[in-house]
């Protein structure tokens, strides 16, 4: 999650911080005790959010609303901003033609008929596509967000005055967060057979509330290292009850929403919140994946000093050889102005470093889950919170040193900007086709273990998203692909290929 500061001075030497100092510490600040996601749950955010002009801060949980036509089965939080919403679909469907040119070709078969969907993603004008185009498709689906602060609260209207039972707002406390899950699943006369997570929350919630669900299921797609990771775990454990499909590791899932996404939206959300200037800036990336790989392009592009710390040598070797100098996250941490995590590990910034962080360093993560910095650490007496901007907060130690914590180390670029339509267009298409594999296989296909999707399906993905740019793929000759052992129609390349 992303977030603001609205002080970006960096100080070299501890004197420079007296006149930084002399603003109060104490004086009208957030105490600790108050709920430091409080601002969170403004409608309004850095993300262009539309909110009314009220200052409702009413719990949606503790509302009666219902939609045009009397249904009740949701809750977000103002279902009168539906109209604007609708709006903010409709201008994502104009990036996403690959999407509703599937939604177009497979709509009149309805390859979902019987489908019912329970979902757990970030709720986005984006993902309205996507649920709305396995509506289309013969879906019922059931939706809540993966993420507190990700949510579109607009856009959750819109879905939900379409008649989807949606569950989620933006700023949501932990319980409200379980709260909404347990509502999509728990439902007298429904039952989910398909499962759409992002981050295996959803997944986690199923096996450890409602067991019972699996005997119906017929599987569970997964988009992020997160959710993956937990999924093999199962697998590992025996304790996969059925099949699962990994999209997240699919070729135009990894490389354009891990990679070529985060390069752009990166910048985007550390723009809105903290208004820096990158050229000359000290920034360490921990982690050098695809999402750490697309960070590090753009920040170097823009003049930063980037440097990467990791813990494979190849994904290390890479990062050399690339142009950045790869460290041990204790080398860098009271030089660098920016700290950033994508790695979907845990605790990869310990209290320790934090505390030895340069004044106004700017803490941010750009993986799924928000374990990777230890804010938890942060919730102390000696140190004072304060809330700047939306998605901002001031850490302030006692001698007036203090860091900037965007998203409350949440996933950064949801949480604070917005991502291209482009980009998710690619991965929604590749749910979608996801879904529709798993639930329409013949019995006996898929094994109760985590596949990855077809690779013809990650071409085809691919194929639909080339007229955006009218590009013309040269075909093969029949001597050709006699030659190298292929079919003319794909795939072009063996499972193990590496692109």
């Amino acid at each position: 999650m992303g977030g603001c500061s609205a002080c970006s001075i960096q100080f070299a030497k501890p004197e420079e911080k007296q006149e930084f100092s002399r603003f109060p510490t104490k004086t009208g600040r957030r105490s600790l005790s108050r709920s430091i996601s409080q601002s969170s749950t403004d409608s309004y955010s850095s993300a262009a959010s539309y909110t009314d002009s009220s200052d409702d801060e009413t719990s949606p949980r503790e509302k009666g609303q219902v939609n045009s036509k009397g249904n009740s089965d949701f809750c977000v939080k103002n279902i009168k901003q539906a109209e604007f919403g609708r709006r903010e679909i409709d201008i994502a469907e104009q990036d996403m033609s690959a999407l509703m040119s599937l939604r177009k070709r497979a709509q009149s078969e309805k390859p979902l008929a019987g489908a019912k969907v329970v979902g757990c993603t970030h709720i986005t004008a984006q993902t309205a596509v996507l649920v709305e185009t396995l509506v289309a498709l013969g879906a019922q689906c059931r939706w809540t967000a993966c993420n507190i602060y990700s949510t579109q609260n607009e856009v959750a209207a819109a879905l939900a005055e379409l008649g989807v039972a949606v569950f989620a707002w933006k700023g949501e406390s932990e319980d409200d967060f379980w709260w909404c899950i347990d509502r999509c699943v728990n439902m007298e006369g429904w039952q989910p057979n398909m499962i759409l997570d992002d981050g295996g929350d959803l997944t986690h919630w199923i096996y450890k509330k409602y067991p019972s669900v699996f005997k119906k299921a017929r599987g569970i797609v997964e988009e992020s290292v997160t959710g993956v990771h937990r999924l093999y775990q199962l697998s590992k454990a025996g304790k996969l009850c059925v099949p699962a499909m990994n999209v997240n590791d699919s070729v135009t899932k990894q490389k354009f929403d891990n990679l070529y996404c985060c390069r752009e939206s990166i910048l985007d959300g550390l723009k809105r919140t903290t208004d820096i200037m990158f050229g000359g800036k000290q920034v360490v990336v921990c982690g050098y994946g695809e999402v750490g790989k697309g960070c590090c392009t753009a920040l170097k592009a823009l003049g930063a000093v980037v440097y990467v710390t990791e813990i494979d040598p190849i994904c290390a070797l890479q990062a050399c050889m690339d142009g950045f100098r790869v460290m041990k996250l204790n080398e860098v941490i009271r030089q660098v102005d920016m700290v950033i995590t994508c790695t979907g590990n845990k605790n990869v910034v310990t209290r320790e470093q934090l505390d030895n962080m340069k004044n106004g360093c700017i803490v941010c993560n750009m993986g799924h889950s928000n374990t990777e910095i230890d804010v938890a650490s942060l919730r102390t007496p000696e140190l004072t919170w304060e809330r700047v901007r939306s998605q901002v907060d001031h850490i302030i130690w006692p001698d007036g040193k203090r860091i900037v914590l965007l998203a409350e180390g949440r996933l950064l670029n949801l949480s604070c900007s917005t991502v291209p339509s482009f980009v998710l267009s690619i991965t929604a298409t590749t749910q979608a086709l996801a879904l529709i594999e798993l639930y329409n296989a013949p019995e006996g296909r898929y094994k109760q273990d985590v596949y990855l999707l077809p690779k013809k399906m990650d071409e085809y993905v691919a194929s639909l998203h080339l007229l955006n740019f009218d590009a013309h793929l040269t075909e093969l000759t029949d001597e050709q692909a006699k030659y190298m052992g292929l079919n003319k129609n794909g795939p072009f390349k063996p499972n193990y290929y590496r692109y």
